[in-house]
């Protein structure tokens, strides 16, 4: 693995990114992204005759519907139909964990943005022109938009859950010191370049294809069989790749393909439907804003001997996946930190937002803050720096988290130590300091962020996966699995593995499109577990291929099998090269009618969490890593930038360096731009104010951190990740935690007067008002 540094200047990035790969194999989409020849959804060579569908959807956020009229929209020319509930020959439901969510309203709306029908027309502006000219009547009810205001009204979407550890209430009787507080951490739109969207095209007897935008195709398989009342064989779902997702896929691609799908099964005509962004932004759920309360209490050798905590979570008008991006966040709860007395509890409130989602870190993100912001208001009233409680409460090997689980292969101080001795935090906290010291108008912060992110779907019977094989006449590969390609470089890996079996070019291997039909009944690419589970399943196709061609050459060879091995396309016996070549041997295998097809399947072993104990084994394994974060606010303006940041991280045994290195710079730039840019608004009418990128700041070129350095920590890996190189996607998210919490000690050395607040993302509002506070305001 390589150290790696990059400057905040484009051309500089470039090349630092592309002189990092020290591997031979990069992202094999790179060549056709870059070139504008990668193939989304939109791209899809549309039928003659093809609908195209807009969605028409409610301007109030809670009400009766009392009356719709369509008939202006109707009579428009080249309108062909208007779906609404009555033309939904099964059922009106498209909720995964819990049947809540109808495809479209039928006597009450719930949200600003929730389907009432879909325009189906020749074009799409004819489809947005009727739109315009339908008239409804609602008469409104009373709008929640809080997750306070719903746990004061009893309207949750699920019981509340709570884990727990030792005994909490006893121990806070033994602290020496005991804090309490709140906290709040907004929503964050996905923003996925790729808006969602599908193509749904009739086949005979019924048969539909749908191309789909969607990070689970077995999902949204599922749900158009359950609205249409036809068999799941009936529908075949195909995705090529998405444009992004961040989970915002996951379950909210869904109902547009289940739309398109409707149409087309009526009109027994393709039908495409592809949103707007602003159309995107205002139906689709986000990340999850959490209110939260916390206590905790600590020894006087700063160990936390009790810790408790209450998360509100704002669910929005649906289920969804709440129930288990709230699981998640009492997962987290705790961190990288090990506590023995722990009392968590999280509630999933029910408000009239569009209901929330999947996101990267799922539920876990929201937990860590909490628990960081708890460490830094203990640290802060007693006076001393938050990393000496943070460094003195990491976890350890056989230490137990509050779900049981007892952890091993623990390298939480293994990257702190790496991260604080390699990066000198001596030396940054003295340059911090001298340059607050000589500094009125800029004062700098520092924060460390450490990190403990489980590896598994905590719905233990999700963590499966298939994937088919073909070997070709010309010995070229054909790969099929479930994992779909979203920019994380999945693709990549896939073959990968392959190439490594059977030492074979990686250009001789081809990934399929994800299809239901040649892989079915699978888990969504989520979870940070895509490579693992597909990654271990192709791996386990590929052995027993390997095994068939072995026997093969060992029989052509007058060998045994164990002598045999392949290597650059030619057979070895034993480490010498024969004249045997890879295609001669995918020849004579087909001579000698071998299978040179194999379908395997992988579950993840060991994993089990028993719901009605709260208490399991729920992850393969943890990642961990420690970020040192260092900000300049500048005091006048409010504005504010980071300087550096320096990661260890816990790649595991990484098997492609370059696009595990991408991951780690992009969730990290996705999580800084979480805790300090990004504020998700809705008025007290539930409308959606931040309805565009001229109102919705996202991170760009300008406002990531002028320099990044990440390194590995030296570790042996995990045997349960896929060739021992750990997940990577979602765990660097939370290292933009530490922005937070740098850019406050910031304001803290301008401000001695400041009361720590923890209410997310830290605008430059927030930072100017913190700055200023109090009438008794000392300035350095």
């Amino acid at each position: 693995m390589h150290k790696h540094k990059s400057n905040n200047n484009l051309g500089s990035k470039l090349d630092a990114v592309s002189m990092s790969i020290k591997q031979s194999i990069k992202n094999m989409d790179s060549y056709t992204h870059v070139r504008g020849e990668s193939l989304y959804v939109d791209d899809v060579n549309v039928r003659q005759g093809t609908f195209h569908a807009v969605v028409f959807d409610s301007s109030k956020a809670h009400g009766k519907i009392k009356s719709i009229d369509y008939s202006e929209a109707q009579a428009l020319e080249g309108v062909e139909r208007i779906f609404t509930y009555k033309d939904i020959p099964g059922e009106n439901e498209i909720g995964g964990i819990i049947k809540d969510e109808p495809l479209f309203a039928e006597r009450e709306v719930h949200f600003w943005g929730m389907p009432i029908a879909l325009i189906v027309a020749e074009s799409e502006f004819i489809a947005r022109k009727a739109r315009g000219l339908v008239k409804i009547d609602i008469e409104e009810l009373p709008i929640i938009t809080t997750a306070k205001q719903a746990k004061e009204n009893d309207s949750l979407i699920t019981k509340p859950r709570s884990f727990s550890l030792g005994d909490a209430e006893k121990a806070f009787a033994d602290c020496d010191y005991v804090f309490e507080g709140e906290t709040f951490s907004n929503g964050q739109e996905h923003l996925y370049i790729e808006a969602q969207g599908a193509y749904a095209e009739p086949l005979e007897n019924g048969n539909i294809k749908i191309t789909s935008s969607t990070q689970g195709p077995t999902a949204v398989q599922k749900t158009v069989a359950q609205v249409l009342g036809i068999a799941m064989h009936k529908i075949e779902v195909d995705v090529t790749r998405l444009g992004g997702g961040f989970g915002g896929k996951e379950d909210q691609a869904t109902p547009w393909a289940v739309m398109a799908a409707l149409a087309a099964y009526h009109l027994n005509q393709s039908v495409k439907l592809i949103l707007n962004r602003h159309d995107d932004l205002r139906m689709t759920g986000k990340r999850h804003p959490y209110e939260s309360s916390y206590k905790i209490g600590l020894s006087k050798d700063l160990k936390i001997l009790a810790y408790e905590a209450e998360f509100l979570q704002n669910a929005g008008a649906a289920a969804d996946l709440s129930p288990a991006v709230a699981e998640r966040t009492l997962f987290h709860a705790t961190n990288s930190y090990y506590i023995p007395n722990v009392e968590v509890a999280v509630a999933s409130c029910k408000t009239n937002l569009p209901p929330n989602t999947a996101f990267r870190g799922f539920g876990g993100p929201q937990g860590m803050f909490v628990i960081e912001a708890a460490i830094a208001k203990a640290a802060h009233e007693i006076g001393i720096p938050t990393r000496r409680i943070q460094e003195a409460n990491l976890l350890d090997d056989n230490d137990v988290f509050s779900y049981g689980q007892i952890a091993t292969k623990v390298e939480a101080k293994n990257t702190w130590k790496s991260a604080t001795a390699t990066f000198n935090i001596a030396a940054l906290e003295k340059e911090v300091e001298d340059f607050n010291a000589s500094n009125s108008a800029f004062k700098k912060g520092l924060a460390l962020m450490p990190i403990c992110f489980g590896i598994s779907f905590t719905n233990t019977p999700m963590n499966h996966a298939r994937a088919l094989v073909h070997i070709y006449l010309d010995g070229s590969i054909g790969i099929s699995t479930a994992a779909v390609e979203m920019g994380q470089g999945v693709n990549t890996k896939m073959m990968q593995i392959a190439a490594d079996v059977f030492s074979i070019p990686i250009e001789k291997i081809k990934i399929e499109t994800t299809n239901t039909t040649r892989v079915a009944n699978t888990s969504p690419s989520a979870a940070s577990s895509t490579a693992d589970l597909n990654g271990k399943a192709t791996l386990k196709a590929c052995k027993v291929l390997l095994k068939r061609l072995k026997t093969v050459a060992a029989t052509y060879l007058k060998v045994t099998a164990e002598q045999i091995t392949l290597k650059d396309e030619f057979v070895y016996i034993e480490d010498k090269k024969s004249k045997f070549e890879w295609t001669q041997l995918i020849s004579m295998a087909m001579l000698e009618r071998v299978a040179l097809t194999e379908n395997a399947h992988y579950a993840t072993p060991e994993i089990h969490f028993d719901k009605t104990k709260e208490k399991g084994h729920p992850f393969a394994y943890h990642v961990y890593g420690t970020a040192i974060i260092t900000a300049t606010v500048d005091c006048m303006r409010g504005t504010y930038e980071f300087d550096s940041v320096k990661i260890v991280h816990d790649y595991g045994k990484s098997m492609s360096e370059g696009i595990d290195l991408g991951q780690v710079e992009g969730a990290l730039a996705q999580g800084i731009g979480w805790m300090t840019m990004e504020e998700i608004a809705y008025n007290d009418e539930g409308r959606l104010l931040s309805n565009a990128l001229s109102t919705y700041k996202i991170p760009d070129i300008f406002s990531v951190p002028k320099e990044v350095e990440v390194i590995p920590v030296e570790t042996q890996g995990h045997e349960l990740a896929i060739l021992k190189s750990k997940a990577v996607g979602e765990p660097p998210l939370m290292y933009g935690i530490g922005a937070y919490f740098a850019i406050q000690n910031a304001i803290k050395a301008f401000n001695s007067n400041y009361d720590l607040k923890f209410h997310a993302p830290m605008t430059p509002e927030k930072v100017l008002m913190g700055l200023y506070e109090n009438p008794n305001t000392s300035q350095h």
